[in-house]
């Protein structure tokens, strides 16, 4: 006889075995011994969560000869037709490659004709959302007024894609994701009935990763039995099986992104790859131990929730002292980006490493929580001082590279250095024209550059205008004498002044009198300051 796979081998035959939907079997098992039958139900849930065994559990009890509290018998001819799929009242129909609007027609004309045997015809719509908009509006007539002896059963995974109008005429029930206890439990009690030896710690990690499906799960676990046919199922023969990694790879990683060692956490993804580990899924994982991890830092008493072993818990409770709330809300969103990019790449290691980079540099990016990240780091460089270190040694660096510029500088045109009183004005200047009564002037004269001949050297002082407004005071000798009388009031010191405009005037070789050269000679050391 042929393998049976352990989802088909285990389908619920009642309501009582099914599992994680209470709120439902309870509401169905109520109207079956009430006998208040609805005509049309629409089961809404993501994969693997009962929708269909629960319908055809629904189509068995309505057609069985002697019920017991709401469950079919199993036993009399109906059950057993139905079980094995040849009865005529229950028709299957899958809506995704019979979704045009006379599949739908065929099903009109023959609700016309009451069943052979039993009370009731039973159609059972599966992914009912990839029904066109034509065969919506041809079924809803039959779902307006049926027959007293037909009941149809609507199957989805997305609601969202149902109309309306079909909606308000069904009985509306909502499947949930199976919790990770509920097929664990399921799981032992089917792994017992089969005489299979596996660690429990193996089974909560495949009921993980099973995502809420039940059906998901014992795909699963049937894929990792087949592999290690014969010997104990461990939760290291589960991580090998299904190319995920183990928890404490994880904290490793995480220590090193935390460190910011770029190197380090490459290598430790090299392994991954090595050992045959697939991206996707360490990516799903690693996100989920981020998460865990951020809820052992935010929440305490979580033993119950978090689905890990006390060695582990211990770990993460010495990493969330690591790491700050928001850099951990940091990694975890650049993993979930990661998550959706990486189903349809081809590069898939490239992306897990651009993510882990990110990680370790948030310069990187432009976020709010990258920005603090960044803070973070510097802070903890300044507290060991190797802040202070890389400040002086960049610090050192650019006063070689200014000494470098400047002495090229000088070698490629020399120039003779200014007098000593034209460098005592240009150190006083904002305060000489500050005293310029002309307010308009005093604007000028505070944007314009001291200069004087490079080349001879003369104790003569060039006023260079930045604005080409200034003209009407270059020949203005009432502004001319109030400037030499103000710097002679204010340095004791009388220069001749010449007022030019920049790029207009025809003297070639003039230089700026730089104020952080006065200032070097003066205290002996380099010193960066803004130009006025």
């Amino acid at each position: 006889m042929s393998y049976t796979a352990l989802y088909r081998k285990f389908r619920p035959d009642t309501f009582d075995d099914v599992k994680g939907q209470d709120h439902i079997v309870t509401t169905l098992k109520n109207q079956m011994k009430a006998d208040r039958i609805g005509h049309a139900y629409l089961f809404c849930g993501t994969r693997g969560t009962g929708k269909t065994t629960v319908a055809k559990i629904l189509a068995k009890v309505v057609n069985c000869e002697h019920p017991v509290d709401g469950n079919p018998c199993n036993t009399c001819d109906s059950c057993k037709a139905i079980s094995a799929g040849v009865s005529t009242n229950v028709i299957e129909i899958d809506a995704a490659s019979n979704n045009g609007v006379d599949n739908i027609r065929e099903i009109r004309e023959e609700v016309a004709y009451r069943p052979t045997n039993g009370k009731y015809k039973v159609y059972i719509i599966d992914e009912v959302h990839m029904l066109s908009t034509g065969a919506f509006n041809a079924l809803l007539k039959t779902l307006e007024e049926p027959p007293s002896y037909v009941i149809f059963i609507l199957a989805t995974t997305e609601v969202n894609k149902i109309p309306v109008t079909i909606l308000s005429r069904c009985q509306h029930y909502d499947f949930r994701r199976i919790t990770i206890d509920t097929i664990t439990d399921r799981l032992a009690d089917l792994m017992q009935e089969e005489k299979v030896d596996v660690q429990e710690r193996a089974l909560r990690y495949v009921a993980r990763a099973a995502d809420g499906s039940m059906r998901d799960a014992l795909s699963l676990l049937d894929q990792c039995i087949a592999f290690y046919l014969g010997e104990t199922l461990t939760y290291d023969k589960v991580l090998e099986v299904l190319g995920t990694v183990d928890t404490e790879v994880f904290s490793q990683l995480l220590r090193k992104v935390i460190t910011q060692d770029v190197a380090a956490s490459i290598h430790i993804l090299e392994q991954l790859v090595n050992d045959g580990k697939e991206m996707g899924q360490f990516v799903n994982d690693f996100t989920w131990y981020m998460r865990n991890l951020l809820l052992v830092k935010t929440s305490d008493n979580l033993e119950d929730v978090l689905d890990v072993s006390t060695d582990n818990l211990k770990l993460m409770e010495e990493e969330s002292k690591m790491v700050e709330v928001d850099t951990l809300m940091r990694y975890i969103r650049v993993f979930s980006e990661l998550s959706g990019q990486i189903r349809y790449a081809s590069q898939k290691r490239v992306l897990v490493e651009i993510a882990l980079i990110k990680l370790c540099r948030p310069q990187m990016e432009t976020n709010l929580d990258s920005l603090t990240d960044r803070i973070r780091t510097l802070e903890e460089k300044f507290e060991t001082g190797m802040l202070v270190s890389e400040v002086s040694e960049k610090a050192s660096s650019q006063d070689e590279a200014y000494t470098r510029k400047e002495s090229q500088i000088e070698r490629e045109k020399p120039k003779k250095a200014a007098p000593e009183d034209l460098k005592k004005v240009r150190a006083q200047w904002k305060m000489i024209a500050g005293a310029i009564e002309s307010p308009l002037l005093r604007q000028y004269l505070s944007r314009a550059i001291p200069k004087y001949n490079g080349e001879t050297g003369e104790n003569k002082l060039y006023i260079e205008f930045q604005d080409e407004n200034a003209r009407m005071y270059v020949d203005n000798e009432e502004a001319k004498q109030e400037i030499e009388s103000i710097i002679e009031e204010q340095t004791n010191k009388s220069v001749e002044t010449e007022l030019v405009i920049a790029k207009s005037h025809s003297h070639e070789n003039l230089a700026k009198i730089d104020l952080d050269t006065i200032l070097k000679e003066k205290i002996h050391m380099p010193i960066e300051l803004e130009d006025d």
